[in-house]
């Protein structure tokens, strides 16, 4: 299991390989890559700050969870910091396990996780000026499903 909080980018090819690397007791592997996206056609970045140790720890400690509910070979996440232009990969979350549902409802409880209790302070820059990212209702509303 591992769980990485990096500025540079990844390649995700790469990346599952190395999960999957020599393991013939994986037999699903689900991935979720998300990109910085411009909704409204002004963005021109998305700034992401974070406490370094707090962050990774709060990391480690979904992942940990994630493991436990559910039955997985491996799983990998890394989210990034720092500037981030529209379509620029943000973070990368990845479960293997022996069955796919597994590995699908742990990434999607990641994912959920992730989105709304992961420490990170984002700030969008735009045409206009630049503004903190407040929290979303909806992103609430779906942690609680789990």
């Amino acid at each position: 299991m591992v769980s990485r909080v990096q500025e540079a980018d990844f390649d995700v090819g790469s990346e599952l390989a190395a999960l999957r690397a020599g393991r013939v007791d994986i037999g699903a592997l689900v991935n979720f890559t998300g990109l910085v996206r411009d909704t409204g056609g002004d963005l021109l970045a998305l700034e992401l700050e974070h406490y370094p140790g707090m962050t990774l720890k709060a990391l480690q400690k979904i992942e940990a969870e994630a493991v436990a509910r559910w039955d997985l070979q491996a799983c990998l996440v890394i989210h990034r910091y720092g500037r981030l232009e529209p379509g620029e990969q943000i973070m990368m979350v990845a479960t293997a396990s022996a069955h796919r549902k597994a590995a699908f409802e742990a990434a999607d409880f990641l994912m959920d996780f992730l989105k709304s209790r992961a420490p990170f302070w984002k700030k969008e820059h735009t045409q206009a000026g630049s503004d903190w990212v407040a929290a979303k209702a909806a992103d609430e509303n779906a942690l609680n499903r789990w």
